[in-house]
């Protein structure tokens, strides 16, 4: 069936793991135009920049692909400007702020695959305007924080069919949005780890992190507990919290920016293991590591639960640097298959992904 779509993604200025998701959108619909608040020309890839792309008026201040973060406020008005102006029978969405509150065009239905609410708003509001950041910023968070959520919530009514991307995902849908959802799993290119698959890297003596730097993912646990115990860590990412944790650094860590695909496979094939801190609504990157050989090290909470399991990780039970600083010590006697790592990886391929996802857009055009 031939279907006119449009698509919704909340900001291009990088490349990670929501911008894979749209990227496989943008193959299913090569010819659909796609709409969002920010576009920093290029910061992505070829077949999303290939398109017609529709940005807010938020992409018209200067150096926003590099602030955005402090226009939040802006966001909602964003959105509201943007007017879909092409016909379309199709709506399909990827959000993790405020995209979904476009407004979809008449007769059009409206498929929203949604990597997580407004985590900054919900859930990890304390870390990302808590007592550690500065005065302005906390002020600022309590001062639109219910506007914001107020807005998020009546924005759902433009959406017929909520997508989550994990069951961690899912249960805060229900307790957010008070909302139904179905879960489609994201995935890992195989491809990219092809290599890997019967044979393993040789390791070097690090660990890695693949990260942006934002507060959820605590980077900074990382960096104390490798400080401590003085063993190398490289962290491949960048972000608003770069400065801060570049100062916290001892001489054992080492920041490799954003770097190329190749370097980031090629880094995690030859790591120990890799260290995800964080709590990740679905999580991608362990996945990756899973394919390219290496294990993972990660907080035992949200979307890692359903991707890992012991056969090819060791969680640690809390946020804290010593709980992180006993699970690398007891990784340092321990072994893992490098089949089983590879075939966890498996399970979550990009074929099955664009399946499911078919399947979901089939239901929701019969209804």
């Amino acid at each position: 069936m031939f279907m006119k779509v449009v698509l919704l993604h909340d900001w291009l200025t990088g490349f990670r793991g929501g911008e894979r998701v749209l990227e496989v959108f943008c193959e299913m619909f090569p010819d659909a135009p796609l709409y969002t608040l920010i576009h920093q020309v290029g910061s992505t890839s070829s077949i999303i920049e290939n398109r017609k792309i529709t940005a807010s008026f938020l992409n018209g201040i200067p150096g926003v692909d590099k602030h955005y973060r402090k226009l939040l406020p802006l966001f909602p008005k964003a959105v509201e400007s943007l007017k879909i102006i092409e016909e379309a029978d199709l709506v399909l969405s990827s959000s993790h702020c405020v995209i979904k509150g476009v407004e979809k065009p008449v007769g059009a239905k409206h498929l929203c695959y949604i990597h997580s609410p407004m985590r900054y708003m919900y859930d990890q509001y304390e870390n990302y305007f808590g007592p550690a950041t500065s005065l302005p910023i906390r002020m600022g968070g309590k001062i639109f924080r219910n506007y914001l959520t107020n807005w998020d919530i009546a924005s759902n009514r433009n959406v017929d069919q909520l997508i989550a991307n994990s069951n961690f995902v899912q249960q805060r849908i229900t307790k957010y949005y008070g909302c139904e959802s179905k879960v489609v799993h994201p995935f890992v290119d195989l491809a990219d780890f092809k290599e890997f698959e019967n044979t393993a890297a040789k390791k070097d003596n690090f660990y890695l992190m693949v990260t942006a730097f934002a507060p959820n993912k605590r980077v900074d646990l990382a960096i104390e507990a490798f400080n401590l115990m003085e063993l190398p860590l490289k962290i491949i990412g960048k972000g608003q919290e770069e400065q801060r944790l570049k100062e916290m650094a001892g001489p054992t860590i080492e920041f490799l920016g954003a770097v190329s695909r190749e370097m980031v496979v090629d880094q995690m094939s030859k790591a120990q293991a890799f260290i995800f801190p964080g709590v990740e609504d679905f999580g991608i990157t362990p996945l990756e590591s899973l394919a390219s050989g290496t294990p993972v090290i990660a907080y035992k909470i949200g979307g890692v639960l359903e991707t890992l399991n012991e056969d090819v990780a060791l969680f640690f039970e809390r946020p804290e640097v010593e709980y992180l600083i006993e699970a690398v010590k007891k990784f340092e006697e321990m072994s893992f298959s490098h089949e089983a790592l590879v075939a966890r990886a498996q399970q979550f391929s990009k074929e099955q992904f664009i399946k499911k996802i078919q399947n979901e857009i089939e239901i929701l055009m019969r209804s």
